[in-house]
Parts: structure tokens; sequence; C-alpha cells
């Protein structure tokens, strides 16, 4: 008796750390984002006096409205365990095929809804390669559309922009409510809201989390992957489609090279945000956090006049640092040699 009570004192202590570290360490995945935000903020005021004001916030909100809501799609695709890597050529693609709408003279909203339309069909093109070719992993089929449709766009255009948006691209791009606040940020809250709500309390939502759980037991457990993943990539192009539509009335044009390396941010802000590259895991929160942190980083380099090379520079290494926590995080690197 006495040596069970002891054995009994000794595991309950030691249950008592590990259960100190992990709720440490869901602390820390919540909240090291929002850290990072005040440190990196702090680190800024002092070396800038353009940092703390409010056109440079202005600045902030209206840069991340795009690179937000690809942020959307791309998280969809990382829960599943997988990735797009053509959201920036998808993105312009959908634009020039609004630009080109309005260039034929199309009334109205319409010009609008092919932006959209576009974004969402082209994204499901993708989901389709992924699922009918049965390719290995969507790192493949969205490198190779990435390709496609950035060779689209500087066909249907040769090389030139599109000028001259409708007044509802206009607006959604580039108007303010109350005269502060940018309509492209309510238009990036409200998604972020939808989206959250959606992850929660939909069923295709869940049985995005279980696919990138393991697809094996989803399909096992009735649910259809490939439609699953078909939804995700079309949802990911829908988001692009949105993405575009808010850049075009920021600069009231469209052209064939917006986009480009935006992947990179988008992945940047889902990984800092928490969700894993190993899938299952993530929500909107936290890549609205990870959103904010680019953003902000990405501001305070300019205010610092780093050049834009270097800046890539920094990027790249803030992704494999986040990338290498999320391995350490998922149990170091006995997971990926399984993979």
């Amino acid at each position: 008796m006495t040596q069970l009570g002891g054995a009994a004192g000794i595991a309950a202590p030691e249950a008592e750390r590990r259960s100190a570290l992990e709720y440490l360490k869901g602390l820390l995945d919540k909240a090291g984002p929002i850290v990072a935000i005040l440190i990196l903020g702090i680190f800024l005021s002092i070396r800038t006096d353009r940092f703390l004001t409010a056109q440079n916030f202005t600045n902030i909100v209206r840069q991340a409205a795009s690179i937000g809501l690809i942020a959307i799609g791309m998280m969809l695709a990382i829960l599943t365990g997988g990735i797009d890597l053509s959201v920036g050529a998808l993105m312009a693609l959908s634009t020039i095929l609004m630009g080109k709408a309005v260039q034929a003279g199309w009334p109205g909203l319409w010009p609008v809804l092919v932006c959209l339309a576009s974004g969402f069909l082209l994204g499901a093109f993708n989901g389709l390669l992924l699922t009918k070719l049965k390719l290995p992993h969507p790192f493949i089929s969205t490198m190779g559309t990435q390709n496609i449709f950035r060779g689209a766009c500087l066909l249907l255009t040769a090389g030139t922009p599109i000028s001259g948006m409708p007044p509802a691209v206009k607006w959604a791009g580039s108007s303010f409510v109350a005269g502060a606040l940018p309509v492209s940020a309510l238009i990036l809250i409200l998604v972020y809201l939808v989206f959250g709500f959606f992850l929660r309390n939909t069923t295709l939502g869940r049985h995005i989390y279980v696919v990138g759980g393991n697809t094996t037991t989803a399909r096992l457990s009735g649910v259809n992957v490939d439609f699953t993943l078909v939804m995700v990539y079309a949802l990911s192009g829908l988001m692009c489609g949105l993405a575009g539509l808010v850049l075009a009335g920021r600069v009231d044009a469209v052209y064939p090279m917006a986009g480009i390396g935006w992947e990179t941010d988008a992945i940047a802000a889902v990984i800092i945000g928490g969700s894993s590259f190993f899938g299952g895991r993530g929500n909107i929160l936290g890549t609205f956090s990870g959103l904010i942190l680019i953003s902000v980083l990405r501001n305070g380099l300019n205010l610092m006049n780093i050049t834009p090379d270097m800046q890539t520079v920094i990027l790249g290494t803030v992704i494999i640092l986040a990338v290498f926590i999320d391995v350490v995080r998922n149990g170091g690197f006995a997971k990926v040699k399984k993979l």
C-alpha cells in the first residue's frame, strides 16, 4: 500500500507538470502572434516616428485587405494538409476577366460577378485536377496552374493594364466609412467572421478539419473527401477573386502581373497564426493575427527603407522559423521522417 501510495504521489506532480506545460503551450500558440505584434509595434514606434500615425495605420489596413482575403483560402488548403501556390496568379486572372467585361461594356454589377465567379471556378479547377488526376500533392497541381493562369493573363492583355473600374469596385477598394475606416477593412472583418462561423458550425467546415487530420479515417467515416477538397480550392479561388476586386478598386486598374509573390505572405500569415502544415489544426482568429503581424512587419520594413530584395529575405526567414516551430510543436522530426 505504501509503495502504491508513493508511486501515485510521484505520478501526480508529474501529471500536473505535464498539464501545466500543455496549458502554457496552448497559451503561447494563441497569444504568441499577439505578443509578437506588440513587441514589433514598440520597436517600430521607437525606430521611426511615422509608424504611430493614423495615416500609417490606414495604409496597413488597406494593404492587408487583399492579402488577408487570400490568406483565408490558403488556410483552408493548409487545414486539409495541402497548399495553394496559384493564389496570386488566380487573383490576377479573375481581375483580368473582370477588366475584359468592363471593356466589353457589361453594365452594373456584371463585371463584379465575373470576377467572383471566375475565382470560384478557377479554384474548383485546381481541386478537380487534384482529385480526378490523383496527383500526389496539391503543390504539383497548383504550381502548374500558377503558370497557366499567369500566362493567360499575359495572353489576354498583351502585358498591358486595364483601367477604369466600375463604381462598385472602386467603392470596395478605396472608399471610407465615416471618413476614417476603409470599406476594404469592413469587408475583411465581415468575411473573417463568416468563415469563422463556417468552420465551426457547418458540416463542410468540420469535414475540412477531418480530412486534414487523417484522409483515410475521413473516408471510412463517410466523408466525401473529393467533394471537400474541390470545395476548399473553389472557396480559395473565390477569396482570390474578392481580393482582386478590392485591389482593383484601390488602384482603379487591373494588371497581368498583380499578386506575384502574394502566396508567400498568405502562407506566412497562416503558419504564424498557428495552422499546421500537417493539416487538421488552425483557426480563423490565428490567421487574422498572423496577417496583422506580417502586415505590420512589411509596413515597418518599408518605413525603415529596407530594400524589397532584403524584405524578401527577411520574410523567407520568418516563414522558415514558423514552419520549424510547427514541426517541433507537432512532435519534432520523427513525424516528418514518417512523411
